[in-house]
């Protein structure tokens, strides 16, 4: 499939008109929409299509179609978030993001489904409907960016805007075998998008682009302004090594709360053998900061018991797996801790671990909460001084099944150290799962260990990815960088 930089330089240089691209991919849509139902509005019939065609013929994308995860305004379309109550709340203007877009010659296709309230790492809502894995409609592209990672991984898009605070683009880019890049709050910011919980500030959703290959999510960084030029290789396309002999690399193994499956194992271990290919300093670390900054994290995201989010809904109702989330955020810190002893006298360890872990708090609580994120924040400094760039897990699990993200919301915990702290981050697919890698978990009482377990069942053949996090000193370029030298070797 045709890459962002082949599109730019085809319509740019006049061998390719932007009209023509545009039809080709608005085909495409028409053609996958049945099995995947993602991209759910659209601009075709748009009176502005014609002036927004002419203007993507030049600029760093030019005529490059993109799609727009349904958060982000896009003037003439609507912002439901999932919810029925907010059906006709037209956009006014284009976000911030859709503008600078715009700006650079890209051709904006439509947005992409979300989960409802963006509250699960699955697609689905009652407004748009659930949204299919390109290649297993049992499973989903994941969520809260699971829209736009199914539209890029089923070549409807070559490139999609989406967002990310609690893994919400890597989740999906690792489901879906596509690259993403989620860069700090300083760089991008929020992009504009509709903020679920305006009141949080301690953690930001920062938006970010999914793309099939890292180097068309370098030219969606440098679109935008953020500055991001490969300076170690002549020809970004190139597939020839690129020494990295100044960079070391810490890794890890450990998935958090829910352990891996065996393929996402084994995908950490090839790419840290691909990045010592590529001249990296390897650096084994313990893994078990992430489980605690997934906690802490999980803990300030809890804080308010959910009132944010449920104050979206008006008279909206939530799905199942919406509603069994909020009553657990509301659970008052009393009923906790005996709630908790509770589950775990009968196994249910995980589940234990997060009911200690999470609910509403008092402000001096929670500024007691602030205190330990600070401390952790020095931890993490101290733990990583020897490293430039984290390689881990994105998951415990390949592309869950259709309804188990919200009992499964643990299995992304990985992606949360980057979101507490602020840090660049990615992730990119290695290998995909191996008929032999469908069972191995270790046998435990606990359920979701279990649940995990069903979810490895029937993944032959899905894809794995990993993350790529860069050190609290290091930054966007060093992701992409790490990211294009797996890519390389996958």
């Amino acid at each position: 499939m045709e890459t962002v930089e082949s599109i730019a330089t085809a319509v740019a240089t006049g061998s390719a008109r932007a009209s023509d691209v545009w039809a080709e991919h608005v085909r495409r849509h028409r053609e996958r929409h049945a099995g995947l139902n993602a991209l759910i509005q659209t601009r075709v019939a748009a009176e502005q299509d014609a002036a927004m065609i002419k203007a993507g013929s030049s600029g760093v994308l030019a005529g490059v179609p993109v799609s727009v995860k349904e958060c982000f305004p896009v003037r003439g379309l609507v912002t439901t978030l999932g919810l029925v109550s907010r059906r006709k709340d037209v956009d006014a203007a284009d976000a911030e993001i859709v503008v600078r877009l715009a700006a650079a010659g890209a051709v904006i296709i439509g947005k992409s489904n979300v989960p409802q309230a963006m509250y699960l790492h699955e697609t689905d809502n009652p407004v748009w409907g659930r949204t299919y894995h390109p290649a297993d409609p049992e499973r989903s592209p994941g969520g809260s960016s699971g829209g736009d990672a199914a539209l890029v991984a089923a070549g409807v898009v070559p490139l999609a805007v989406g967002n990310d605070l609690a893994g919400s683009l890597r989740q999906p880019a690792h489901s879906c075998g596509l690259a993403t890049i989620v860069p700090r709050t300083s760089v991008l910011g929020g992009g504009g998008a509709v903020r679920t919980m305006p009141r949080l500030t301690v953690v930001r959703t920062r938006a970010g682009f999914l793309a099939r290959r890292v180097a068309d999510l370098r030219r969606g960084l440098l679109a935008v302004g953020v500055d991001v030029a490969d300076e170690r290789a002549e020809d970004e396309t190139s597939r020839g090594p690129v020494a990295l002999v100044d960079l070391r690399v810490g890794w890890w193994d450990d998935a958090g709360p829910i352990p891996g499956s065996p393929a996402v194992v084994r995908a950490v271990h090839e790419a840290v053998e691909a990045v010592r290919g590529a001249g990296c300093q390897i650096v084994p670390l313990d893994g078990t900061i992430a489980t605690d900054a997934a906690w802490l994290h999980l803990a300030i995201l809890a804080a308010d018991g959910g009132r944010q989010v449920r104050a979206l809904f008006g008279r909206s109702r939530p799905i199942p797996g919406v509603a069994r989330l909020l009553r657990l955020a509301r659970l008052p810190r009393w009923l906790r801790r005996p709630l908790a002893a509770v589950a775990a006298a009968s196994g249910r360890m995980i589940e234990a671990q997060a009911l200690a872990a999470t609910g509403p708090l008092a402000p001096a609580a929670f500024a007691r909460l602030l205190d330990r994120r600070a401390a952790f924040m020095a931890r993490c400094a101290e733990h990583m001084r020897e490293c430039d760039v984290l390689v881990y897990p994105v998951s415990a699990v390949p592309a869950l099944r259709h309804g188990t993200a919200a009992r499964l919301m643990l299995a992304a915990a990985p992606c949360l150290l980057a979101n507490l702290l602020d840090l660049a981050a990615g992730a990119v697919p290695v290998t995909r799962v191996r008929a032999d890698e469908e069972a191995g978990r270790r046998v435990t009482r606990d359920p979701l260990v279990a649940l995990a377990a069903d979810c490895d069942r029937g993944s032959t053949g899905l894809p794995v990815g990993v993350q790529v996090v860069a050190a609290p000193h290091r930054g966007e370029r060093d992701v992409l960088e790490v990211m294009q030298a797996i890519e390389r070797r996958a």
